[in-house]
C-alpha cells in the first residue's frame, strides 16, 4: 500500500508538471497570436525588438525545460535506485515525457513559424526597402571603417619606415662636411666641394669672365665694354654659403628632404652681381653720342650780333633700358666675351627749337667790370644782349625749312670790360700746356688757328660753365675753315674744320691742370698722336662738346696762341691762398689688337695687293689727376677710363684676269698702282 501511495503521488506530481508545462504553453501561443496581430504600421525597430524579446523568451524556455527534465531524469534516477520494480512505470513516464517534450518542441516550431509568418505578414515592401536601405547602410560604414584602418595601418607603417630612414640618412650625412651631391652655382658643380673649394672655383670662373670685354656692335661701328668699368662683381661668398646650407640649416626631415631632391631633381644656386649703374648710363650715353647716324639737335651759338641756330636732323639714339638689360643678362649668365651684343637703336627726331628758352637764356643787361681789394674779387664785364626782332618776327624766321637760322641781336658794350681791367684782374698765370701739329699741312693748320683765335680771350666767371662749341661756333667754309678728316662710322673721312679737336684737347689739359672741374668730355674714337690716352677731348658739332667750370676764387681768361706748328693755351686769373701742383697721369691697361680687311678690286691685276688704310692698335686707358704739396702726394683722382678702337688695315686685292700676246708678254701695264700708307689720326 505504501508503494501503490508513493507511485500515486508521483504521478499526480508529474500531471501537476505537465498541465503546468501546458498552461505555460497555452500563455506562449497566446502571445504569439497577439505578436502575429501586429499592426503592419510598426516600424523596423519595433519588429527588431519582438524578435529580441522572443529569442530571450525562447531562451528562458527553454532553460526551464531542460530544467523540468533534468528534475524528472533525478526523480527517476531515485525512484530506479529505490525499487526495481517501478522499471516499467518509469518507462511509461519516459515515453509520456518524450511525448511531452516532443508535443512542447513542435509546438515552439509552429509558434516560430507562426511568428515569421504574421512578421511577413506585418512587413510592407517600403518596411522591406527600408530594412534593406539600412542593412547595405550598415555593411558600408562596416566596410569604411576596414578600410580607414587599413590606411591608417598603412599611413603608421609609412611614417615609421620614413622615420627609419630618416635616421638612417642622418647618420650617414652626419660627418659629411662638403656641399651635397646634385647643387650647382650658376650652372657650375660644386657637388662635393667645401666651402673653400667651391669658392676658389667661382672666383676663378668669375674672374676670369669679367676680365674680357663685352663687344657693342651697331652695323660697321664697334666699341668694348669692359665690366670693370661699370665695375661690375659678384656675390661669390652668397652663393657658396647658401649652396653649403642645403641640408643644414632646417630640421632633420626639411634637411633630408632638401638633400633627397637635390640629389633626384638637381638644385642650381643664383649668383648675384652688382655694377655702377650711374656709370653704365653715362657709357651708354656717351657711346651714342658716337654712333655714325646719331641724332643730333638743334644748337646755337652767337657770332657778333647774329644768334645762329642749326637745325637739327633725324637719327640713331641707343635704347637705353633695353640696353643696360642686355648688359645685365651678359654679364648675369657669364657670357662675357662669348658673343656680341647688338646695340638696340631707334630712330628719332630732334627736339623742336624752343625760341622761348634760347631768349632766356641768353639774354643779359650790360655791366662794367671792375676789381676790389681786401680781398681782391675781381668782377668781369657782362655785355648786353637781347633780341633785335620780336617774337613774333623770331618765330616767322624758324618756320621755313632750313638747315640754319639767324635772329639779329642787339648786344650793348659796357663802358669798362674786363679787358680794360687788364694784369690786374688777371695777373697769374694758373696753367699752360702744348701740343704740336703739321704746320704744311695746310688745311688742318687754318682750322686749328681759327680754333684758337675763337677762343683766346674768353673770360670764364667763378661757378660759370665754358662750352667749347658755344665759343667757336659751327666750322663752316663761310667762315675761313677749311676741309680736314674726322673718325666717322670707324673710319677717316673728309670733314670740314678737321683739326678743331687737337685745340679742344690742349685745352682740356689747361683746364686739368688748373684744377678745374670737368662736367663734359668724350674719347676720340681711335687714339690720336698729340696727346697721350686718356687726355684728349673730342668735339663733335650738335652732339659732343667739351665743357669745363670754373671752380675757382676768382675769374680766368682763356690766352691762346697756334703758330709755326704749336698750340700753345694758357689760362690766367688770381692764384689761391693755397695752391696745388697738379700733374696729369695716363695709364694703358690693355692693347686690342687690329685686323686685316681684304676688298677685292676688279681695278688692279689679279695677286696684286695695295694697302688702302694703315692699321693700327686701340687700347684701354686710364687718366689721373694727382694734387701734392710740398712734393707730398695729396690725392690721386680716376679721370676717366677710355677704350680706343684699333683701326683695321684695308687691302685692296686685284681680280683683273691678265691677258697675253703670241710672245707671251703682258696687255697690261707693268706699272703696279699703289697707295701710299697714311696713319690719319690727327683730328
Amino acid at each position: 500500500m505504501g508503494k501503490q501511495k508513493k507511485r500515486n503521488e508521483k504521478k499526480e506530481t508529474q500531471e501537476t508538471k505537465v498541465k503546468k508545462t501546458q498552461e505555460l504553453d497555452a500563455k506562449q501561443e497566446e502571445k504569439e497570436e497577439l505578436q502575429a496581430n501586429v499592426s503592419t504600421t510598426n516600424n523596423n525597430e519595433e519588429i527588431k525588438k519582438s524578435e529580441k524579446l522572443n529569442e530571450n523568451k525562447e531562451k528562458v524556455e527553454t532553460k526551464d525545460a531542460k530544467e523540468k527534465a533534468k528534475n524528472i531524469s533525478d526523480e527517476k534516477i531515485d525512484e530506479n535506485a529505490n525499487n526495481i520494480e517501478e522499471n516499467k512505470d518509469v518507462s511509461e513516464s519516459k515515453e509520456k515525457h518524450k511525448e511531452i517534450a516532443s508535443s512542447e518542441t513542435n509546438k515552439k516550431i509552429d509558434g516560430n513559424k507562426k511568428i515569421e509568418n504574421s512578421e511577413k505578414k506585418a512587413i510592407t515592401p517600403a518596411q522591406e526597402k527600408a530594412v534593406t536601405n539600412v542593412e547595405k547602410k550598415e555593411a558600408k560604414k562596416t566596410k569604411n571603417k576596414k578600410k580607414r584602418k587599413i590606411i591608417y595601418i598603412v599611413i603608421a607603417i609609412l611614417i615609421f619606415i620614413l622615420a627609419v630612414f630618416s635616421v638612417i640618412f642622418s647618420l650617414l650625412n652626419i660627418n659629411n662636411n662638403d656641399i651635397v651631391d646634385g647643387v650647382s652655382i650658376k650652372g657650375i658643380n660644386v657637388s662635393g666641394m667645401s666651402k673653400d673649394e667651391a669658392r676658389q672655383n667661382i672666383e676663378k670662373i668669375t674672374t676670369e669672365k669679367l676680365l674680357k670685354t663685352i663687344k657693342l656692335v651697331d652695323g660697321d661701328y664697334k666699341v668694348d665694354l669692359n665690366p670693370k668699368d661699370i665695375e661690375a662683381s659678384f656675390n661669390v661668398e652668397k652663393a657658396v654659403e647658401e649652396a653649403y646650407n642645403i641640408g643644414r640649416d632646417g630640421n632633420i626631415i626639411t634637411n633630408n628632404y632638401e638633400i633627397l631632391v637635390a640629389k633626384l631633381f638637381k638644385k642650381d644656386i643664383n649668383l648675384e652681381f652688382s655694377l655702377n649703374e650711374e656709370r653704365l648710363v653715362e657709357i651708354i650715353n656717351d657711346t651714342s653720342l658716337k654712333l655714325p647716324g646719331t641724332v643730333v639737335q638743334n644748337s646755337y651759338y652767337i657770332e657778333d650780333d647774329e644768334l645762329i641756330i642749326t637745325n637739327g636732323t633725324a637719327g640713331e639714339r641707343i635704347k637705353t633700358d633695353e640696353f643696360k638689360s642686355e648688359i645685365y643678362n651678359n654679364i648675369e649668365d657669364l657670357n662675357v666675351g662669348d658673343t656680341e651684343l647688338k646695340i638696340p637703336t631707334e630712330i628719332v627726331e630732334p627736339d623742336p627749337i624752343d625760341l622761348e628758352k634760347i631768349k632766356n637764356e641768353i639774354y643779359k643787361e650790360p655791366k662794367d667790370a671792375y676789381v676790389t681789394k681786401n680781398p681782391t674779387e675781381v668782377h668781369t664785364h657782362v655785355n648786353g644782349v637781347d633780341f633785335a626782332i620780336s617774337m613774333e618776327e623770331a618765330k616767322k624766321i624758324i618756320e621755313e625749312d632750313k638747315d640754319e637760322y639767324i635772329i639779329p641781336l642787339k648786344i650793348t658794350i659796357p663802358d669798362k670790360t674786363i679787358a680794360d681791367l687788364g694784369e690786374e684782374a688777371f695777373p697769374d698765370m694758373l696753367s699752360t700746356f702744348t701740343t704740336r701739329y703739321d704746320a704744311s699741312n695746310y688745311n688742318r693748320s687754318t682750322n686749328i688757328e681759327l680754333a684758337t683765335k675763337s677762343i683766346s680771350g674768353t673770360v670764364i666767371m667763378p661757378g660759370e660753365v665754358f662750352s667749347y662749341n658755344q665759343t667757336i661756333g659751327r666750322t663752316t667754309l663761310e667762315k675761313g675753315y677749311k676741309e680736314g678728316t674726322a673718325y666717322v662710322g670707324g673710319k677717316v673721312v673728309p670733314d670740314v674744320g678737321g683739326g678743331i679737336c687737337q685745340v679742344s684737347s690742349t685745352l682740356y689739359n689747361t683746364a686739368l691742370l688748373a684744377n678745374l672741374e670737368i662736367t663734359e668730355r668724350s674719347n676720340h674714337l681711335f687714339e690720336t698722336s698729340y696727346v697721350a690716352p686718356s687726355r684728349d677731348a673730342t668735339v663733335y658739332w650738335g652732339s659732343i662738346d667739351f665743357k669745363f667750370k670754373n671752380t675757382r676764387s676768382y675769374p680766368i681768361k682763356i690766352v691762346g696762341t697756334a703758330k709755326n706748328g704749336v698750340v700753345k693755351i694758357d689760362l690766367y686769373g688770381i692764384k689761391e691762398k693755397e695752391e696745388y701742383e697738379v700733374v696729369i697721369e695716363s695709364e694703358v691697361i690693355s692693347y686690342i689688337p687690329n685686323e686685316t680687311e681684304y676688298k677685292k678690286d676688279s681695278t688692279l691685276e689679279s695677286g696684286k695687293k695695295v694697302v688702302e688704310q694703315v692699321g693700327f692698335n686701340g687700347c684701354k686707358s686710364k687718366g689721373y689727376r694727382i694734387l701734392k704739396k710740398n712734393g707730398v702726394v695729396i690725392s690721386r683722382t680716376l679721370l676717366s677710363t677710355d677704350t680706343y678702337s684699333p683701326q683695321n688695315k684695308i687691302v685692296r686685292v686685284g681680280t683683273k684676269k691678265v691677258t697675253t700676246n703670241k710672245n707671251n708678254t703682258t696687255n697690261t701695264t707693268k706699272k703696279e698702282n699703289s697707295t701710299k700708307p697714311e696713319n690719319k689720326t690727327e683730328q
